[in-house]
């Protein structure tokens, strides 16, 4: 008689602790922000964070380049919408907290429809497809107002159905907590599908495909499931959105949406999965908060954007993990001093920067109205010759400071690394 043994691994404290405190934060946030409008935030922010992770699966899992998440997002919102709609006039007996599974399907259904074309191809090929199938449908919105809406898009009301053990969805912070809800299980099941073998191959898929191919998996099958996958959980997102606007529009299945989850994605961090986490919550930080500081701050974007192509390609997270590991080596304390000279000299260039963009964009909008602006606690004149040359001097004086301060960090930062390989030697030595 043969008997089989199963052994477990042991418990992840760490992990458990990291998603411990992930799920306590969504919990106590509304409670310690609780305005209206951080409630609204944080709702965005699952939103996003869902969405992101979904084109994560894609570039960052798969290394492929995708110009159109916003088509399974937009998709699912506008088929959630319309059930919504259903619900309301009684014609669809499902509760409203089931509807973003809607729009999941919704997405998971057009992601195999069009992923079937689009997986064909990689690298340049396919980022050119989806956006020709983004641009398409974005154009079929406006061309098919039966089920788009046309320009004034879809509207429905989420307090429908009756309340179910007194939750009517009608006050922000209940829907905060659905949404809250569907971002950690959605979180969970991504990060789960990354441990997968399924998820393993899609990153040997990404990194030497030739290699995977040889060995025997189907490159193109692999890339077509993860491409499902992800249109499901970017449907979900959108089901999640028709919820909180109560209105869906062209816009959500535009290029320009696809092009704020890249961006964002990327900023975050595409290589690491909770890059994409952080760049869900730095998309609605910019977009709700940011944007109402100041009229440049499309612009400012642009140039983090470059700045972080330049020195941190690997976005935030990357930068996180780096110092994660000089930490876990006990070298961060040499560093200290070089972070605090670069954030003085940086803060200096981007003051002098600042004041130069703020005064362009008064001169060009407001300076017929008044030749004087407020930056900073200042009063800074735009018709002032000596104001222009001082705001060139802080700027050029910062970024001169600035570089020589990253020259000599970066002397640091490499031997710290040596520092740390020469540690890990002697320990596998010990070994």
């Amino acid at each position: 008689m043969n008997h089989q043994f199963y052994t477990f691994k042991p418990l992840n404290i760490g992990r458990v602790v990291i998603w411990g405190l992930y799920a306590l934060v969504m919990l106590i946030a509304p409670l310690l922000l609780t305005s209206s409008l951080s409630h609204t935030m944080l709702s965005q922010m699952g939103i996003l964070i869902i969405v992101c992770l979904s084109y994560n699966i894609l570039l960052g899992q798969g290394g492929m380049l995708s110009f159109g998440q916003a088509v399974y997002s937009g998709l699912g919102a506008f088929v959630a919408i319309h059930a919504l709609n259903l619900v309301s006039n009684g014609k669809l007996p499902i509760p409203v907290s089931l509807l973003p599974i809607v729009g999941g399907f919704t997405g998971l259904f057009f992601a195999a429809v069009f992923g079937s074309v689009t997986v064909k191809k990689s690298g340049t090929p396919f980022a050119m497809i989806t956006l020709g199938i983004v641009e398409l449908i974005a154009a079929m919105a406006l061309m098919f107002p039966s089920f788009f809406g046309g320009e004034a898009g879809v509207s429905g009301n989420r307090v429908a159905g009756g309340a179910s053990l007194g939750i009517t969805f009608g006050p922000q912070i209940e829907l905060y907590y659905l949404i809250a809800l569907y971002t950690f299980i959605c979180t969970g099941l991504m990060f789960a599908f990354t441990r997968t073998p399924l998820g393993r191959m899609l990153n040997a898929v990404r990194d030497n495909p030739e290699r995977v191919e040889f060995v025997g998996y189907d490159t193109q099958r692999v890339r077509y499931i993860a491409f499902m996958i992800s249109g499901f959980f970017a449907g979900i997102g959108g089901g999640l959105s028709a919820l909180n606007f109560e209105i869906v529009t062209y816009e959500n299945v535009s290029g320009a949406r696809s092009a704020i989850v890249l961006l964002f994605t990327f900023l975050g961090g595409a290589t690491f999965f909770f890059g994409a986490i952080i760049g869900g919550i730095l998309s609605v930080l910019a977009f709700v908060l940011f944007s109402e500081l100041t009229k440049a701050w499309l612009l400012y974007l642009g140039l983090l954007f470059l700045f972080m192509v330049m020195y941190a390609p690997g976005g935030f997270a990357s930068l996180i993990m780096m110092n994660v590991r000089v930490a876990a080596f006990g070298f961060l304390r040499r560093l200290w001093v070089g972070y605090l000279a670069l954030f003085v000299t940086g803060m200096l260039a981007l003051i002098g920067a600042g004041a130069m963009i703020e005064m362009i964009y008064h001169w060009q909008l407001n300076a017929a109205v008044s030749a004087e602006l407020q930056f900073l606690g200042l009063t800074l004149n735009v018709n002032s010759v000596n104001v222009w040359v001082g705001a060139v001097f802080v700027m050029l004086t910062g970024i001169a400071l600035f570089e020589c301060v990253r020259r000599q960090f970066k002397l640091d930062w490499d031997a710290i690394q040596v520092d740390i390989e020469r540690e890990i030697k002697r320990r596998e030595a010990l070994t």
